[in-house]
């Protein structure tokens, strides 16, 4: 989420210079005759990594005449600052403080946005004289910027930070409220159960069951309240082996079941237990993990299964044989049909849920990094170990960690998975796809070197 900045001012005090200069490009025309812009020009705005929305305002001064233009242009300037997080108020310096800044100040302190006191035309490092007078407008000690010149933007970049940081926070409370509704996409083979574990999960016969293959075409999503919990349940089309599929209909509903796995949180894999992980169902299940979504197996019509032990374990070593790279995803036997084992799969549902938007300290991380490296160091390459410098988790659903090494392209992948399952026995991320990014780390006696 971007904010919105508005530039504000009377003619000729370089408004559009400023706007100019934060758009990178020349987008509002500038001359020495006042009264340029009438119409507010709006772009996309950047101060090195910060980004906004910025508004070139025209004149807010004269309002006296009904329909003049001048009426007409303070109009449109005030349905523009209404959509502005912070008003720059762009003031010159050298001509010091006019009746007319003053109207304008009076006008800006009426919309009840935060103003900031800009005084443009400030080149080089002496200030003129004049530029105190800007005191007088009631906002505070005015920032000295040269918009022509770029003077001032380093400045003028650490009093917008925290409009920047405020944009942030209200983008990740948004995510928040969006994310109160869990999205679990029910996915699997033809007439393995999708939609009678639905029908079961929101007691009601939602969708259409019965002993033919392919009853749904569609992805529908359902919204279930489970304990206070909104949820969106998407039933999709069963996928079968690509070679199988023949008809156009049929290709497309795989596509959308693959889109909805892409949407999706979790993903319930519903298995026929008497018949388990065929190619395809491995296939599923891999593109699920690939997405970087949290996985949880349904072994469904598990009534029908006569050595219930033997049989979960010749599974569970199935899945791990195949499913290396996310050991631990949870096997739930159910039978969608009595509703049998639907507490234990929603249970693990929600456990999976929270693990894969799981964030971990730095600090913790860096001192299992530290264990990690001291218990079983990486090996040598060039006749240099390879070292380990400092991680961090940059985002998580899934979890992704940074990691900055001296020789991150020689870093055995071996080594990458010994960290993997460290990272999953330590931090309790059993099942859930880990992410890395290798950094290189910068070398400081390198340029020492290169001098010598």
């Amino acid at each position: 989420m971007t904010f919105t900045i508005a530039i504000a001012g009377r003619p000729n005090v370089g408004k559009s210079t400023l706007f100019n200069r934060l758009v990178g490009k020349q987008m509002a025309m500038v001359d020495d005759q006042p009264g340029v812009t009438r119409d507010w020009r709006e772009g996309d705005g950047h101060l090195f990594d910060m980004r906004f929305r910025v508004i070139d305002t025209a004149g807010l001064e004269d309002t006296r005449v009904k329909g003049s233009i001048g009426a007409r242009t303070a109009t449109q300037t005030k349905q523009a600052l209404a959509q502005a997080a912070v008003v720059l108020l762009v003031v010159d310096a050298r001509a010091g403080v006019t009746s007319a800044d003053t109207i304008i100040a009076r006008e800006l302190r009426k919309t009840g946005k935060k103003i900031l006191l800009i005084a443009n035309k400030c080149e080089g490092t002496r200030l003129p004289a004049s530029m105190e007078e800007t005191v007088s407008l009631g906002f505070g000690e005015p920032l000295p910027i040269s918009a022509a010149h770029g003077d001032g933007m380093m400045d003028l970049y650490e009093i917008l930070t925290p409009f920047a940081e405020a944009a942030e926070a209200a983008e990740a409370k948004s995510e928040d409220e969006e994310d109160k509704h869990l999205i679990i996409a029910v996915v699997g083979r033809p007439n393995a159960g999708k939609s009678t574990l639905i029908n079961k999960l929101i007691g009601e016969d939602r969708m259409l069951t019965g002993p033919e293959p392919g009853l749904t075409r569609d992805a529908i999503p359902i919204a279930w309240d489970y304990h206070g919990q909104a949820i969106r349940l998407v039933d999709t089309a069963g996928m079968r082996r690509r070679v199988r599929i023949t008809e156009v209909l049929e290709k497309m509903s795989v596509q959308e079941s693959l889109r909805a796995i892409r949407l999706a949180h979790v993903v319930i894999l519903v298995l026929d237990a008497t018949q388990p992980f065929d190619k395809q169902e491995l296939t599923i299940a891999k593109h699920v993990i690939e997405e970087g979504r949290a996985l949880v197996v349904a072994l469904n019509k598990w009534d029908l299964i006569k050595d219930k032990k033997g049989t979960l374990k010749t599974i569970r070593e199935m899945a791990e044989d195949s499913l290396a790279q996310v050991t631990g995803v949870p096997l739930v036997p159910i039978c969608a049909l009595e509703g049998e084992g639907l507490k234990n799969l929603m249970r693990d549902a929600m456990r999976m849920y929270e693990m894969w938007n799981v964030r971990v300290s730095t600090g913790k991380l860096n001192r299992w990094l530290e264990d990690m490296e001291a218990n079983h160091p990486p090996p040598i390459s060039g006749g240099r170990r390879i070292k380990l410098r400092y991680m961090t988790q940059v985002k998580s659903r899934p979890p992704t960690f940074s990691m900055w090494v001296n020789k991150p392209d020689n870093l055995p992948e071996s080594y990458l998975r010994f960290l993997t399952h460290g990272l999953r026995d330590t931090f309790n991320l059993s099942g859930i796809p880990i992410r890395w990014q290798l950094m290189k780390s910068e070398n400081p006696y390198e340029d020492k070197k290169k001098k010598n």
